[in-house]
């Protein structure tokens, strides 16, 4: 197989910050994601590269009765309760027209347009793996509500992204069983390793998270397509988070794309998968810089395409080609 270049989307809206901030926090950011889909959309036809949106599963719904309707028989009991959004839905707008920060269809509908786009999900409510409570039988109805309202507007979902890549082993089966092909991986470092929320904020965990974005420090995290071949469930494993656009850091904004276009390149000589994602939230502040950053990684790509047939593939098409019968 030539090299390939997957982009995975962690698309949630609030539903991705509602225990970590307040909307007020951070509410420009999420009133901008629909601006930042329209761009990545308008900038992946024109490098000609394959997104996919791992979608949280209430961005769905279409109105707040949807979100009544549209309740898993089972609700994650987390021990600490400010995980779980189920007690803020009566507090949400009735519809997007007045509430664009919960809900997405519109979004969704615009990516399903362009039809080569993969909407996956991102679990049905933002549903935490490794926190302590929930269980695997709560998790697998939660994943089945997400399979649901995505048949529900004739999406297949056959791919996920685990809500801050708390992915839980046990569970993966769960998903193997209910149609789910592939999930996006992490990084093969200590730094990287998924913990509870609480466990994750290890504050040099996070400086050499950081670092790690501008400089290499942990690899390039490219992945030899052959080792990833597999009779159950794929991992497509991380190789790159694109932070967004740092104004306190904006002399290492070079740097930051050279480590991701290095590893891209390696990706493509090597004929080896290169796996890049960030929010689109991440974009809602800062919008032309984060897209001139992310134009030079488009480019580097094309360039790639050109010279190694380095391919963009969304995580279900490759994982197609890595399942072994």
């Amino acid at each position: 197989m030539n090299g390939q270049f997957v982009i995975s989307l962690d698309f949630e809206k609030f539903w991705g910050v509602f225990d970590s901030m307040s909307c007020n926090d951070y509410d420009s950011n999420i009133l901008a994601v629909d601006t930042v889909i329209d761009r990545l959309l308008e900038m992946c036809e024109q490098y000609d590269i394959k997104l996919t949106f791992a979608t949280v599963g209430f961005l769905f719904n279409k109105t707040k009765d949807k979100f009544r309707t549209n309740t898993p028989t089972l609700l994650p009991s987390y021990t600490n309760p400010k995980h779980s959004p189920y007690n803020l839905i009566d507090t949400i707008g009735n519809s997007e027209d007045e509430d664009s920060i919960n809900y997405a269809y519109n979004a969704l509908q615009k990516i399903i347009k362009q039809g080569i786009h993969e909407v996956s999900t991102h679990t049905y409510c933002h549903y935490y793996c490794l926190e302590s409570g929930q269980t695997k039988a709560q998790f697998e109805a939660d994943l089945q509500m997400a399979i649901k309202v995505g048949k529900d507007l004739n999406i297949n979902i056959k791919s996920i992204v685990f809500p801050r890549n708390q992915i839980n082993n046990e569970y993966l089966e769960v998903c193997s069983n209910n149609g789910i092909t592939s999930y996006r991986g992490f990084e093969n470092h200590a730094i990287y390793q998924p913990k509870p929320y609480d466990d994750s904020k290890n504050p040099l965990h996070r400086i050499l998270r950081l670092s790690d974005a501008y400089f290499n420090i942990t690899g390039t995290h490219t992945y030899d397509l052959d080792r990833l071949k597999s009779k159950d469930i794929i991992n497509l494993p991380s190789s790159n988070f694109f932070r967004p656009y740092n104004k306190k850091l904006s002399f290492l904004e070079p740097f930051k794309v050279k480590r991701a276009t290095n590893a891209m390149t390696k990706a493509a000589k090597k004929n080896q998968l290169f796996h890049m994602w960030w929010h689109p939230h991440n974009f809602g502040s800062d919008i032309d810089k984060n897209f001139a950053n992310l134009e030079k990684v488009f480019k580097t790509y094309r360039n790639l395409n050109q010279k190694y047939n380095f391919t963009s593939s969304t995580m279900t098409e490759l994982a197609s080609q890595l399942l072994i019968d």
